[in-house]
């Protein structure tokens, strides 16, 4: 009697189950405020050097960091750099950059202040999952929640570079880890034929909405400190998650907190509508103690255990450069918005209606063509994608070209979505079962802790301008071509443990595709019951 048996009988898809996935959803709200509000504050506008008040107007060439001053004949001309900027502001909307002027010479302190919130985000990825494990999912969700919101309501206060890296690194702190411990709860206490639709509907639909309205309400308020106010605000409705929601009843037995753990499975069943006999949780709580009883004798699989034999060595070594590729990728080419004609707010908002169609995707494909062709095939389209905008961006004016421009940078943040959100399930399929959540976990960390090159990666473009689409695209096809030397796991028993893992899919090929396998088998099939059928007559 595990775990599910009990859930089917106290209701695995419920009134419970429907007020967990609402709240999830809020949650995609408040995570996709807090992620991309360093997009929102950070927009970059055009400028040009303010004309100096003794010279006069007629003699001077105004360029974006530079003056060009004429002598009275025009014949000679010096050249010098201006301290101030005239900018042609989007609806009057007052970024920290146009404000604080970091432009120019001083362009490097806002790609250095946003890469400490990927450090904050590696540490507390670390952190939080630690605190998670000590005193539960839910209130480390909720604290973590509120850290980040609290990094959000201090940035609005600095005016200096070290004050704005401080803020972005606690900030940071929550990047992800607000969502991936209220998406532990979710999963725990759904039946798995609702999984998979579910959970990516739920991320698509409100996570698109949390994308959508963030650059609406930036303008809207006119200036970067209040929206960091308003974007900090909703993280306080998470306060009554613990009145709302029960903890994760698999943490609570892994603690030994059995009565704890039928009595969450109780108030589910009651809200539900069910009833369930108390011999059904005597069972269920006898099971899971000689379980915990058999598992502190006999596990010791760790990490570290995952580098030592050859094969699973490879696969986490390309697991985590893996997860670097597609986390620097992800939050380059949704960040980066300037430059293609259009309201850098307006397409980040339209550009955010990809995270629907994304998650259809997954849904629609994964499990025809594989775990590992739909890696591949999401990396290598994606570099396709950011070479061509990247070409585009350097051969055509983005004045008379923004619409084809913006659709394909679009286009290029949809293919990041979907080798982001298809990395994740892979890479926990792959890693034994003993050591998954170790696994998953460090993968996650390090993939965060790349993420802190993706400001430097955007402020090459201030260089030139297709710089950071052509080197994306290029790690991104590298990428593709590292999932080939992973296995398959579609359809197939998953390993369980480190010696499993070592074995697992040994044999296959690189170019093995579920998809082209069966149709193979299916032709082979034909071809012998062709033949049967001429050896009958």
């Amino acid at each position: 009697m595990d775990l599910q048996s009990v859930l089917e009988k106290c209701g695995n898809f419920g009134p419970y189950q429907i007020l967990l996935l609402g709240l999830f959803g809020y949650t995609n709200i408040v995570s996709s405020l807090h992620y991309f509000s360093q997009t929102i504050i950070s927009f970059t506008p055009e400028h040009s050097c303010s004309p100096p008040e003794e010279a006069s107007p007629k003699n001077l060439t105004l360029l974006s960091c530079n003056i060009i001053e004429y002598d009275a004949d025009l014949t000679s001309h010096r050249d010098y750099k201006c301290s101030s900027w005239d900018f042609e502001r989007e609806s009057n909307y007052e970024s920290i950059t146009t404000e604080l002027e970091w432009v120019c010479d001083d362009s490097y302190k806002l790609a250095v202040g946003q890469s400490f919130f990927f450090i904050g985000s590696a540490l507390g990825s670390i952190f939080f999952g630690y605190l998670a494990d000590r005193i539960g999912r839910l209130p480390a969700c909720v604290l973590t929640t509120l850290t980040g919101a609290s990094g959000d309501f201090f940035t609005s206060f600095v005016s200096s570079l070290p004050w704005f890296s401080f803020t972005r690194f606690v900030s940071g702190l929550s990047m992800d880890t607000q969502y991936y411990l209220m998406y532990i709860l979710v999963f725990e206490y759904l039946s798995p034929q609702h999984r998979t639709f579910g959970l990516n509907i739920i991320l698509g639909v409100f996570y698109c909405i949390g994308l959508i309205i963030s650059p609406w309400m930036a303008i809207w308020l006119g200036n970067w400190r209040s929206y960091l106010w308003a974007a900090s605000l909703p993280a306080l409705g998470m306060l009554i998650y613990p009145f709302c929601l029960h903890e994760s009843a698999e943490w609570l037995l892994t603690k030994g907190k059995f009565d704890k753990a039928v009595s969450n499975l109780r108030s589910i069943a009651k809200f539900n509508g069910r009833r369930v006999e108390d011999s059904v949780f005597v069972e269920f709580v006898k099971h899971y103690r000689e379980k915990l009883q058999s598992s502190q004798k006999t596990s010791s699989d760790n990490f570290v255990g995952m580098l030592r034999t050859p094969r699973l060595r490879k696969f986490t070594i390309i697991l985590l450069i893996k997860s670097m590729i597609i986390t620097i990728a992800f939050d380059t080419l949704s960040r980066n918005m300037e430059g293609v004609g259009l309201s850098p707010f307006k397409l980040f908002s339209y550009s955010g209606f990809c995270y629907l169609p994304a998650g259809l995707v997954i849904i629609m494909f994964q499990n025809k063509i594989g775990r590992k062709g739909m890696a591949c095939a999401s990396l290598f389209v994606g570099a396709l994608i950011t070479a061509t905008t990247g070409y585009l961006v350097a051969t055509l004016y983005p004045e008379k070209h923004s619409v084809l421009l913006g659709f394909m940078v679009s286009l290029g943040r949809f293919g990041a979505v979907v080798a982001y959100d298809a990395e994740a399930q892979y890479a926990a399929e792959i890693i034994p079962t003993s050591v998954r959540g170790q696994g998953v976990a460090n993968i996650h960390v390090v993939g965060n802790a790349f993420a802190f090159f993706s400001p430097y990666v955007i402020y090459l473009g201030t260089f030139y301008k297709p710089l950071p689409s052509l080197l994306i695209s290029f790690i991104m096809l590298f990428g593709a071509c590292l999932c080939l030397t992973l296995p398959e796991t579609l359809n197939k028993q998953l390993p369980q443990t480190l010696e499993e893992g070592e074995v697992f899919a040994k044999g296959e090929k690189w170019y093995y595709f579920p998809c082209f396998s069966r149709r193979l088998q299916s032709n082979k099939s034909d071809s012998q019951l062709e033949s049967a059928n001429g050896i009958t007559k």
